[in-house]
């Protein structure tokens, strides 16, 4: 059975959905960042990581390629085109909607108070309003980023759209209301809120 380490507020949560959605058993330990749940595992302390048969997997996006990859769902073959594209996307989502989220975070509570300077939050709204008309130009008609087919990206951009709300950065394209919304009612996902 999989371990989960890192509470259900983080990028934990991403690994718990996949988790749900794949229907995989898996215990999940909800320590805080930078404890002493999370030291021993990674010493980083950053969450989430899952561990599978003694072993430490850190970073969310790597656990859920490892996941997919492992259970042959969510994701699209190695090495084909269809994956080159879903990595691609998975890329697109992290450098340009995590990213800006993350150092919003980092510049909002994390960073010590004299090392933190408010005024960025502003550019990072500003790109991340930029990054989703990129992104809306490049999703598939389907319920799905890349189709009909649910995949990594998808829980990842689920989760970036959560966290933005609920730091105050709007989502102003009209798709991503609609994709998000989609996304909140699917059993697995509402399964994994739970926690």
């Amino acid at each position: 059975m999989y371990r989960v380490i890192g509470i259900s507020k983080s990028r934990a949560f991403r690994v718990l959905w996949m988790l749900e959605e794949l229907g995989q058993d898996y215990e999940h330990v909800p320590a805080n960042p930078q404890s002493d749940g999370v030291i021993p595992f990674n010493p980083a302390g950053k969450v989430p990581v899952l561990i599978d048969d003694g072993t430490p997997i850190t970073d969310s996006t790597a656990i859920l390629t490892y996941l997919a990859d492992r259970h042959g769902d969510l994701t699209h073959p190695a090495g084909t085109l269809d994956r080159a594209r879903q990595d691609s996307l998975t890329q697109f989502l992290l450098d340009e909607f995590d990213a800006a989220l993350w150092l919003a975070a980092r510049h909002s509570f994390i960073l010590p108070p004299e090392m933190r300077l408010a005024a960025i939050k502003n550019t990072l709204r500003w790109e991340f309003e930029s990054s989703q008309a990129a992104l809306v130009r490049r999703m598939s008609d389907g319920p799905f980023l890349m189709g009909e087919r649910m995949t990594v990206p998808d829980v990842i951009l689920a989760h970036c759209l959560d966290w933005a709300l609920s730091a105050r950065f709007p989502v102003t394209e009209h798709r991503l209301t609609e994709y998000i919304e989609r996304m909140r009612q699917r059993p697995a996902y509402r399964r994994a809120a739970a926690r």
